[in-house]
């Protein structure tokens, strides 16, 4: 009982102390020596003892720069290149020539979606997309702090989780469960429809509310100058992100994740090489972006580091096998305890990795659709891992955003934690009403 309540207690607390700004490189192995007290584990190796504090946090720290280094590194890079080579500009003047400045925000979204939906991490998608979305916003003068919501919007709510999407989110539950990236396509198509459509809905209105409250676009020393200079065309703009859909389509399924690393090298490699005559310092914007690529993949990976104690201490797996064994309609139990999971590790793919092995198993031998199971899993698994402790919340507001969690996270969590959760409910009444 102790060890469940230094479970919650340290998780609100990195919560909170997440939303006053405090750096994740302190805070998160803070809490997270909260767990381990709490849960008897040792804060320093002892003999043969494996679950110690440093050993799990260090080997959940070190697992995930690992595995993500260079994607985070040439994900900042691809974005600095097109940043600085004017492609973003010169894109962001093309789409407002086309669908006019007051559909700035759906250009940011439609962007995101795009790239999500073309196999592109969602953590690389907020690399490469910021640098359009600021200049879009700058240009339509719309509250910046928004930018990282709208961002979310595209990448981790009906596309991510959504039928055929190449996200991990989609494919983790292919191995469990037997199906393919299509399973339940047709709920998914009215579910995303649904979380689009609302999703929009409320963005327009916090927006429209912040603007009539006199909010404007404040911009920062830090910005890019949008100047008279040439631009590049915006086919030459374009041919970047093309390279890194291709390459990624081309390879995820040979590569799987791996592809990424070809395909933004490929990006940064168009991007610098169409460009050139545009750059006035290469030196110092490959600096620029080596540098946020290194804050950014820090910051992650010490919040992946308090999510690795977590999933050993004893009041994890006690919570683990009391969300798999809940009574009731086994889709809203899969839910319930997936989503409940990727809260406690604020991690979406963390959460289905952790209760599929359990769940699937049981629920396909009591006769679940799984085809239905596997939709319901992938999409509650993007609702509550949103929360403010989440790698990619805090990457997106702060690494690459620069804002505080105080001012951004409000729209984020509309969008990203409610959408999702209701997105989620529709799609276990449809599963049940078409059974």
């Amino acid at each position: 009982m102790v060890s469940l309540f230094g479970l919650i207690g340290a998780l609100a607390l990195l919560i909170y102390l997440t939303i006053r700004g405090m750096n994740l490189l302190i805070a998160a192995p803070l809490t997270a020596i909260i767990i381990a007290l709490t849960g008897n584990l040792s804060l320093l190796p002892y003999g043969q003892e494996s679950n110690n504090f440093i050993h799990s946090y260090m080997g959940g720290f070190a697992g995930f720069i690992s595995s993500w280094f260079f994607m985070f590194l040439l994900g900042a890079l691809f974005g600095k290149l097109m940043e600085d080579s004017g492609c973003a500009d010169s894109l962001a003047k093309w789409i407002v020539s086309k669908i006019g400045m007051h559909n700035a925000t759906i250009a940011v979204i439609a962007v995101c979606a795009i790239l999500t939906y073309g196999g592109v991490s969602v953590f690389v998608v907020a690399f490469s997309a910021y640098s359009i979305a600021l200049s879009l916003f700058k240009q339509a003068n719309l509250p910046r702090r928004f930018i990282p919501a709208v961002m979310a919007f595209g990448s981790v709510t009906f596309t991510m989780t959504s039928a055929g999407s190449p996200e991990i989110q989609n494919w983790i539950p292919i191995k469990y469960l037997g199906t393919s990236p299509y399973a339940g396509w047709e709920v998914s198509i009215v579910v995303a429809l649904f979380m689009a459509l609302l999703g929009y809905w409320w963005l327009k209105r916090m927006m429209n509310k912040a603007i009539a409250s006199g909010e404007h676009f404040q911009a920062r020393d830090t910005d890019p100058i949008i100047t008279k200079k040439a631009l590049p065309s915006p086919i030459i703009a374009a041919l970047p992100i093309l390279s890194v859909l291709v390459v990624t389509f081309l390879g995820h399924q040979v590569f799987a994740q791996y592809a990424l690393i070809l395909a933004l090298l490929a990006g940064c490699l168009a991007a610098w090489l169409l460009n050139v005559r545009f750059f006035t310092n290469l030196n110092l914007t490959v600096g620029a972006g080596t540098a946020g690529s290194l804050l950014a993949i820090g910051n992650t990976a010490a919040v992946v580091g308090f999510g690795a104690v977590a999933k050993v201490s004893p009041a994890f797996q006690i919570a683990v096998e009391y969300l798999t064994a809940m009574p009731g309609n086994e889709l809203i139990g899969a839910a319930v305890a997936v989503t409940a999971i990727a809260a406690m590790t604020g991690s979406s793919s963390g959460g289905q990795s952790i209760a599929l092995p359990v769940l699937a198993p049981h629920y396909l031998d009591a006769g679940v659709d799984p085809e239905a199971l596997h939709r319901v899993i992938a999409i509650s698994s993007g609702a509550l891992d949103s929360l403010p402790h989440n790698g990619y919340v805090v990457t997106t507001i702060r690494s690459i955003c620069g804002e505080t969690h105080k001012d951004a996270y409000g729209p984020m969590a509309a969008l990203t934690v409610v959408v999702p959760l209701l997105g989620t409910a529709i799609a276990v009444a449809l599963f049940l009403f078409t059974a």
